[in-house]
């Protein structure tokens, strides 16, 4: 058998396995994270099922180690709750990558059996171990039941040829398999990987090849055990493993011979990771940031690798470099050497232990346009922002970050590409806003909010706050206040907001005046403002005034009263009940800035 077939078939209690065959897998160990694990919970809550093996059950917080996105904090902490009641091991925010945790902690070993709500689970394939991805019903199944079925796939069998040229890292030869095989010849296969070379590769390098198994459309890209795997493994968990290779007569659907010795540096163009290219192609075009970590660059050799470029030179001006170790182990061994050190001296950024950019979760997005060379798995479009990503290697990305643009680093400049300003047109036109004619008397339905002191985060939540266009912030207005969570879909064009001391304490953030601009609220009443948010308001042409209660009192306003209110006089007229009274004015230079549309 082949060692995926081999694997199998020991952990489902078979004789032999052959393609085809759909059987029970025992699964040595079981993991979710942060993302997808509040659902594996979930799923196991609404069935009725209980966690068959906590030993072997984990979860892994790493696309979000921050916790700096509302929903990621919420999910972590309900997988934090079911593992406390089920006695379940947590690697939590301080840990790293889950994959990587599983290998340096004997989690995942040759012949194992190792899944994960992460699609590249199938990492394990460097140790000779079977990892899969999976989604969360899948996951919970394995949880409850400490199995699931799965279908042995074929195998193919690729021999690498002749020797490795200088400078060609791990990541070149993926993306070099990459653009031979593309993201869907060897689609659904297991890739077994032999050669001469091969059986040189690191433990670090064997990952960062199995990590885009996934990338080529393939179940696993495994490699048979070396003695250097087995002697770096022992040095990891202090244990011994067995080697783990395919039979000799092992049967493959399809087998190649490539000759390794014609490889050549390479990036993947922005878009596919299968769209790959030498380097040569692209030398020269300018970045404005780099990104070195993920899954499947974040060991402690591409941090060396990385920091002998970056040694006594800085990152070119204009430029961003974000590193992320893969674990935190890694990171303190950074530490420990010195790494992180020359890191900051070279203007790098550096965050903790996790997936990072390539979860979308933690440092590493990029904006709309931005060019991005990054050690990342994947480049599809949207993954790691809005902006343009090529992969490449440690080495390429550390060398174009100090060079301001993709290079080598046998061709880093002594002076970095600086960023050239777009010239101005020699004559600048200047359309200023249209001035409509702004209502200094406006009538609308109530809504009376009884409370002190709503902030703004009541008003309109943090988790919000990258929305720029006016027209997206109404909303989410109030989303955030007890009881009127549903404001913004009842509220109407028009409507007025009486509510009482302190109205829009808190943060600065302009947005929780201008959520009611884009519903088209007429104006606020409130008895007094945090600081700020008068400011904020006045500014922004958003009418609001203050109130004596003993006054407002006379016209009993009541919630869903019709009323007009004159900001010249400070009139209020209950158009209910028709009852008048009087409450504080326009100040002039308020009534000024409203009628110019606001301050600028």
């Amino acid at each position: 058998m082949t060692i995926i077939e081999q694997i199998i078939a020991k952990h489902s209690n078979q004789a032999a396995v052959k393609p085809g065959d759909i059987v029970d897998v025992f699964i040595d160990t079981r993991a979710a994270r942060d993302f997808g694990g509040a659902n594996v919970v979930k799923n196991l809550r609404d069935n009725g099922l209980t966690v068959a093996d906590p030993g072997k059950t984990i979860f892994t917080f790493d696309c979000n180690p921050g916790g700096s996105d509302q929903k990621y904090a919420e999910n972590q902490h309900k997988c934090r709750l079911y593992a406390r009641e089920n006695n379940i091991r947590i690697y939590d925010v301080d840990s790293g990558i889950g994959t990587h945790l599983a290998i340096d902690n004997g989690l995942a070993w040759p012949g194992s059996t190792f899944v994960s709500t992460d699609s590249h689970a199938n990492i394990m394939g460097a140790i000779a171990s079977f990892g899969q991805g999976m989604g969360d019903q899948d996951i919970a199944a394995a949880w409850a039941k400490g199995a699931v079925w799965f279908k042995v796939p074929a195998s193919v069998k690729i021999n690498l040829t002749g020797k490795r040229a200088a400078g060609v890292s791990a990541k070149d030869i993926i993306l070099n398999l990459l653009s031979i095989f593309g993201a869907n010849k060897l689609l659904g296969y297991s890739v077994e990987i032999y050669g001469e070379e091969m059986e040189k590769l690191t433990l670090a390098e064997r990952i960062t090849i199995a990590s885009m198994g996934t990338e080529m459309g393939a179940i696993i890209i495994i490699f048979p055990t070396s003695p250097l795997l087995l002697a770096e493994l022992k040095q990891l968990t202090g244990r011994d493993y067995p080697e783990v290779t395919a039979a000799p007569d092992a049967k493959y659907e399809k087998h190649f011979d490539i000759d390794l010795s014609t490889f050549v540096p390479m990036v993947a163009r922005p878009g596919h990771p299968h769209d790959d290219i030498s380097i040569d192609s692209v030398r020269n075009t300018k970045i404005d940031s780099g990104f070195i970590g993920s899954c499947t660059n974040g060991r402690i050799e591409d941090l060396r690798i990385t920091a002998a470029i970056l040694k006594g030179r800085k990152v070119a001006p204009g430029v961003v470099l974000k590193i992320v170790p893969s674990t935190d182990a890694i990171w303190t061994q950074a530490m420990n050497e010195g790494l992180i050190q020359t890191f900051k001296e070279a203007g790098v950024m550096v965050s903790n232990a996790g997936c990072a950019g390539c979860a979308a979760g933690q440092v590493g997005q990029n904006g709309p346009g931005e060019v991005t060379i990054s050690t990342g798995n994947r480049n599809f479009e949207g993954k790691q922002g809005k902006g343009f990503v090529y992969l490449a290697s440690p080495a390429v990305v550390a060398a174009s970050a100090v060079a301001g643009y993709i290079t080598t680093p046998d061709q880093i400049p002594d002076q970095p590409a600086l960023f050239t300003p777009v010239a101005k047109a020699a004559t600048e036109v200047r359309h200023a806003k249209e001035k409509a004619q702004k209502p200094t008397v406006v009538e609308g339905t109530v809504w009376i909010i009884p409370k002190d002191d709503i902030d703004t985060d009541m008003i309109f939540h943090n988790r919000y706050l990258t929305i720029t266009d006016i027209k997206e912030m109404g909303q989410y207005a109030f989303d955030n206040l007890k009881g009127f969570e549903d404001f913004a879909k009842r509220a109407n064009p028009g409507d007025i907001v009486i509510t009482q001391k302190n109205f829009g304490a808190g943060s600065s953030r302009q947005q929780a005046v201008d959520c009611f601009l884009s519903l088209g609220v007429s104006c606020i009443v409130a008895e007094s403002y945090g600081a700020i948010y008068e400011r904020n308001a006045i500014n922004a042409a958003m009418p609001i005034l203050t109130y004596d209660p003993e006054l407002l009192a006379k016209a009993e306003v009541k919630h869903g009263d019709k009323v007009r209110i004159d900001f010249v006089t400070g009139e209020l007229t209950n158009l209910t009940n028709q009852k008048h009274t009087l409450i504080n004015r326009f100040y002039d230079a308020q009534l000024a800035i409203y009628k110019n549309g606001g301050l600028l």
